[in-house]
C-alpha cells in the first residue's frame, strides 16, 4: 500500500470505539513520500497532509513504513533498529497500536 493511499483511507478504517478517550496528534515524515499530521480526538481521526505541531513525530523510509502499515514488519522492532525514528512523548506514540 503506498503512503498516500494508507493515510488517505486511514479515517474510514479506524474503529472509533477504540480511539475513545484518546486525543494525541502525529506527524508522519515518509521519506520520499510526504508528510501527513494525523489528529486523533476521542474517536474521530483526521489526516492532513503537510506537518505541523504534534505530540510525537514518526520518520521512516517509505520501504519501512510500507512493511510496517503491511504486517510485515514488526514496528517495535523498526524502532529499535533504528529504521523508525520516534521524536516525542512516548506514551503517545504507545498508543498507535490503537490506529491500526
Amino acid at each position: 500500500m503506498e503512503p498516500r493511499e494508507f493515510f488517505d483511507s486511514l479515517p474510514t478504517r479506524v474503529d472509533p470505539s477504540k480511539t475513545a478517550g484518546m486525543n494525541n496528534s502525529y506527524v508522519f515524515d515518509i521519506e520520499g513520500a510526504g508528510v501527513w499530521k494525523v489528529d486523533v480526538a476521542d474517536g474521530a481521526v483526521e489526516v492532513t497532509e503537510g506537518g505541523g505541531d504534534a505530540d510525537v513525530t514518526i520518520r521512516a523510509s517509505e520501504e519501512t513504513f510500507r512493511a510496517i502499515a503491511e504486517g510485515q514488519q514488526n514496528p517495535t522492532t523498526a524502532y529499535m533498529t533504528g529504521k523508525l525514528k520516534i521524536e516525542g512523548d512516548m506514551g503517545a506514540a504507545m498508543k498507535l497500536q490503537k490506529l491500526f
